[in-house]
């Protein structure tokens, strides 16, 4: 073969591979990922809980004042009075270093639960953590177990708290992956999140408002630069929250959360820098980076529709039909790869077994997810498209066949076979008795019919 010729061929293997390849189904497109400069991160849906970036996401980190989420998500869940006063006390300055940040507020001073919050993670208040702790629970340490008992319920397993407000200690701790997950549940509480996207926040005067640097109310601005002001370079106008933290030994770490088009994300970064000269670390514009690649390839898209027909299932009991429509209980959305479509997903279909009438419309019958190289992206209730009345004929006749393959059924018959064993045995012993006794009789009737014909002899023998 001449080179040219194999040249012709070797051009024409790539341009049918090529082609195939753009045709195949499910085929998408590889995502390049960007480069983050954090020592962690994790990048997810909250939705799903799915990631769409992860760098290092189950090393263990020391959180620093991000910690504060889940102070927060203790305190509202453990308060029903949000607007209840309590007093600062010296107590809760204990172990709050005088460089640490603060929210203002002073010994004896009445404040509400809410004003606290507030307090905590806007200006990331060290004092408002610990006065929390200690009028929820009584005092910080039993506060903190509750801390460590909530992350284990939420999944996490690489988190320990040793404190409510992120000061250092080697024993407290967490991954990007855990933050991630206790920022999903916060982010769940509607209270949190009309915290965590308020940029500031004037307090109303309190008992001790003179004892104040302006001498009046606290007014509170928060620390998370993606919302403080539309005229920083660090705003994101999609950002909609959630939590800054700082010290030596954490670097600097940022939780933040945003939304555009209806597809809403939540970012980890753990373990920033700041650079030499800059008048913020790393974690903003790394945070808007990674927010503006995720919508350039991501995108909120509803799989399933609610009420999209899903499959048609046998149904006994009823002469008005033998089959049943199956439809999507709700919607079922995901943050996917913009080129994806639901026909790229693997069904997984889990229906109840013998199905039987009567069903009304809405029942739920089963379960559809959705999955994609072994990554399932969610699931949603099968329920009924229709009413199903019940035969009554075809009721009882269920009854009784069911009646028939039930163990009280065979225990039954087992008894009437035994019982009828019992009869069958005690009727021949009964007959055999009685053929013995009439033998018996007989017997002895010839016996005596035999000594009277010998006796009758006797009398009429002459020579005697």
């Amino acid at each position: 073969m001449t080179f040219p010729a194999l040249r012709r061929r070797v051009a024409a293997f790539f341009v049918v591979l090529l082609c195939l390849l753009t045709v195949c189904p499910g085929a998408a497109q590889a995502i390049s990922t960007p480069d983050i400069q954090a020592t962690a991160v994790y990048l997810g849906d909250p939705e799903t809980g799915l990631p769409l970036y992860e760098k290092n996401a189950e090393e263990k980190r020391y959180p620093a004042s991000t910690t504060k989420i889940m102070t927060a998500l203790i305190v509202l869940e453990n308060v029903d009075d949000l607007e209840q006063k309590v007093t600062v006390t010296q107590e809760d300055f204990s172990g709050v270093e005088a460089d640490s940040s603060k929210a203002g507020f002073v010994v004896g001073e009445e404040v509400s639960i809410m004003d606290l919050l507030y307090g905590l993670l806007l200006p990331s208040g060290n004092e408002a953590a610990n006065t929390l702790a200690r009028v929820v629970s009584g005092d910080v340490p039993t506060f903190v177990d509750k801390m460590n008992a909530r992350a284990t319920d939420l999944g996490c397993t690489g988190t320990h708290f040793a404190n409510p407000n992120g000061l250092h200690d080697d024993n407290h701790y967490t991954t990007a992956h855990d933050l991630f997950r206790i920022t999903q549940e916060a982010m769940k509480n509607e209270t949190f999140c009309d915290i965590v996207s308020t940029a500031q926040k004037n307090l109303a005067p309190s008992n001790k408002a003179a004892e104040h640097p302006n001498g009046k109310n606290l007014y509170l601005l928060t620390t998370n630069q993606l919302i403080l002001s539309r005229n920083s370079p660090y705003y994101y106008a999609y950002a909609t929250g959630v939590k800054t933290g700082h010290t030596s030994q954490a670097g600097y770490c940022l939780v933040a959360s945003a939304e555009k088009k209806g597809s809403e994300l939540i970012s980890v970064m753990l373990g920033c820098e700041k650079p030499q000269g800059s008048a913020q670390p790393l974690t903003y514009d790394e945070t808007k980076k990674l927010f503006d690649w995720a919508y350039e390839n991501y995108q909120s898209k509803t799989l399933i529709s609610q009420g999209t027909e899903i499959q048609e299932v046998p149904i006994r009991l009823s002469t008005e039909a033998n089959k049943l429509m199956l439809v999507a209980g709700g919607d079922l959305t995901a943050t996917v790869p913009k080129d994806l479509t639901a026909a790229d997903f693997e069904q997984s279909i889990t229906v109840k077994e013998d199905l039987v009438a009567p069903v009304t419309k809405g029942d739920k019958l089963g379960t559809l997810s959705l999955s994609l190289n072994g990554v399932t992206y969610g699931s949603i209730d099968l329920v009924a498209l229709n009413d199903v009345s019940m035969s009554e004929v075809l009721y009882y006749a269920y009854l009784l066949e069911n009646f028939f393959s039930t163990p009280l059924f065979k225990l039954i018959l087992l008894v009437i076979i035994l019982l009828f064993i019992l009869y069958i045995t005690f009727y021949i012993i009964r007959v055999r008795r009685k053929r013995q006794k009439r033998r018996q009789m007989m017997r002895s009737k010839y016996a005596r019919m035999e000594q009277y014909e010998r006796q009758q002899h006797r009398d009429d023998d002459p020579k005697r």
